[in-house]
């Protein structure tokens, strides 16, 4: 029996793509570089802002990386102003969630972004009582796609793995609920394509969120 349901947060929950494309850019032109377009921005992101800004900067020209340390200030200044940038939830998600709610499903959030800048997302969108755990970037625990995190929920909800879904939208995702042993399932209106979550086998690839907790 399922008990718990656990999300990610960019492209399976909500559709942050504005603010981290508008927050990459204003990096890269800081830099000298141009912006970059909501194509690579969703191949970039997903497995924390460290790698995110890392991709952008080899795709930019800077192969070494010889900026890193400039550009991860400068973008963790700017995404305290831009995280909430047009943010919205995918259409269905506000619904499916709440019906999972009303079943008694524990709800979770696992995301790759600051504990802050994950707080900020999932509580201006859906307020602070419809999930029961957020879990953001904490330190000593590594990143998806790292189980870590995942088990930690779990225990701290009191569930076994069996018992627990985890949705996502990228390989990272794919991975850490694998990992973790989780049933594992895909999300098709995010930011990566059916080819890249089959090749980590799903147990399921959701359309649309209406299909969540079918």
């Amino acid at each position: 029996m399922i008990r718990a349901c656990i999300f990610d947060l960019d492209g399976t929950l909500l559709d942050t793509l504005h603010a981290l494309k508008e927050t990459i850019s204003l990096t890269m032109e800081h830099l000298g570089y141009q912006a970059i377009d909501e194509e690579h921005t969703k191949i970039f992101v997903g497995e924390g802002y460290q790698k995110f800004i890392q991709n952008a900067l080899i795709y930019s020209g800077d192969t070494e990386c010889t900026h890193q340390e400039e550009a991860e200030k400068f973008y963790l200044e700017t995404f305290e102003k831009t995280c909430l940038d047009g943010v919205k939830p995918y259409d269905g998600v506000v619904e499916a969630l709440k019906k999972l709610k009303e079943k008694g499903i524990l709800l979770g959030v696992l995301s790759n972004k600051s504990q802050d800048r994950a707080e900020d997302n999932i509580y201006s969108q859906f307020g602070k009582d419809l999930f029961d755990l957020v879990y953001g970037e904490r330190e000593g625990i590594p990143k998806k796609p790292d189980p870590t995190a995942l088990l930690a929920m779990l225990k701290e909800l009191n569930v076994c793995p069996e018992e627990c879904m985890y949705f996502g939208d990228t390989s990272t995702d794919m991975q850490t609920g694998r990992a973790a042993k989780v049933h594992t399932v895909g999300v098709l209106w995010g930011f990566r394509d059916r080819k890249e979550l089959e090749s980590f086998s799903p147990e399921k690839l959701l359309s649309h969120p209406s299909e969540i907790g079918e």
